[in-house]
Order: C-alpha cells, then structure tokens, then sequence
C-alpha cells in the first residue's frame, strides 16, 4: 500500500514525497506488527530522522490505543522540536516519548509519565528532562494536570464502580478546594482519594494495589492520605453509602 498520510506527508521535507508505508500482510511482513516505512528514491537525513521518529511515535500510540489526532499533534511537535536544534544531543526516541506525553495533555487525556515510560524504551527520568526542555524551548503551552484527568482510568484499571469513582473524584476535588493538599502532585492526590473512597465501600483497595495502577509510591499515597484523613467527614459526597463507617476508615 502506498501512502504516507496527510499528516506525515506535509511534514516531510519534500525532497521525495513518495514514502511508502507498507504494512505487513503474511509473509514478509514486519515481525513487530508495525508499518514498514521505505523510500522509492534516495531520502535526506532530515526526513529519515522524522520517519523514524514518527514509526516510533506511532508504535507507542499503537499500544495504548491513542487515536490519530495525539499521534499528528506528536508529529507536529517533534518536527518543531528537531528543526528548532534545541534538543541537540538528545535521543531522538526520548523526545518522541515527551511530545506523545506532551500531546496527551494538550488533547485532554493526559497520562502518567510512568505510562508513557512502560510503553517506550525510555527512562521515566529522562522523559521528564526532554519534557521540561521542549516545554521551555517551544515555549509550548500545556494545561495543568489535576486529579480528576486520571480518576476514570485509575478506577477502571481497579475494577472500582461508578459509585466509588465518584465518591474519590469528589474527595480529591474538595481536598484541594478546601486547601488540604498543597504542594502534593494531582497524582498522589487521586490516588489517596481512591484509597478513601474504597475503603469506605465493599471494594476495598490496598495501596499496594493503587500505588501499582497509579505509578506512585505507597509512601507518597499514605503522604496525601495522612493530610486528608482528619477531615474525612468532610471530603465524601452527601449521598454516599458508606459501607464502612467513616470513623472506622484507616487513619494512615
């Protein structure tokens, strides 16, 4: 099959626009499941690099389930990051993992770096570096992250029900609005309010068990948690049927 893709053909150089994709079909086909990208003529550098880069970001999305828009707005941002020089010296698969990171929070499904780390080859550590470089260099705008971006993906990954998804997004919400949790990350925060909320339904969860989903140390979780704990009874929504009683609730 030919073709290249809107998207990635209108970031090519245009020194030769006719890449191939070719996906595999039987024998022959790439062992990784992925699409083979060739050339028909000779291809600069500077697109055998973006080719690269966008397979890689393709790959990653791939195994997530990210649909084509985040994948097109990483393409975009690792064009600008590799034509602008201000990762020099980077690994290109490391930038590629900050735009798909970066990408996500400006698409409003924001994901842990943690996440994007366990479906890339790349550090959590220097996903961070390269994240706050192109954040710094582009001058590239990104919403902040609050708690509730991860609540129905950490639940879900739980098996927790509705009811308690809700109850923990209240928690975290009003945590912070009555001035709780400050300073603490919007992951530890929907973490430990997952904790509380399951803790007071049928569903109980270990932190081990959420600190395992939420990519946070159990230490961090019982951090957030010890500061939320004496105002329990007031962090739950008014129509919550508690299961256990919210003195009975673990105080770390």
């Amino acid at each position: 099959m030919s073709r290249v893709g809107d998207a990635e053909n209108s970031l090519l150089s245009g020194s030769d626009l006719s890449t191939i994709i070719e996906r595999p079909s039987g024998p022959g086909g790439d062992d990784s499941g992925f699409a083979k990208f060739s050339n028909r003529k000779s291809m600069n550098s500077a697109d055998r690099v973006l080719i690269g880069a966008f397979r890689e970001i393709a790959t990653m999305a791939d195994r997530i389930n990210l649909p084509k828009n985040i994948v097109d707005r990483s393409n975009k941002l690792f064009k600008q990051v590799y034509e602008s020089k201000s990762l020099k010296g980077r690994a290109n698969d490391a930038i590629s993992a900050a735009c798909l990171y970066i990408a996500c929070r400006q698409e409003g499904v924001p994901r842990t770096f943690k996440e994007i780390c366990a479906i890339s080859r790349i550090s959590k550590k220097e996903i961070g570096r390269c994240f706050k470089l192109i954040v710094k260099n582009l001058e590239t705008s990104v919403d902040v992250i609050t708690s509730g971006d991860f609540m129905s993906r950490f639940c879900s990954n739980l098996d927790l029900p509705n009811s308690v998804q809700k109850a923990a997004t209240y928690i975290a919400r009003k945590a912070v609005d009555i001035d709780l949790v400050a300073g603490k990350s919007p992951i530890s925060v929907a973490a430990a309010a997952i904790y509380m909320a399951s803790q007071a339904s049928a569903e109980r969860k270990s932190q081990k068990e959420i600190s395992e989903i939420a990519g946070v140390a159990e230490v961090t979780i019982r951090q957030s948690y010890k500061l939320m704990h004496p105002k329990a009874a007031q962090l739950f929504p008014p129509d919550f049927k508690f299961y256990i009683p919210v003195e009975e609730l673990p105080t770390f």
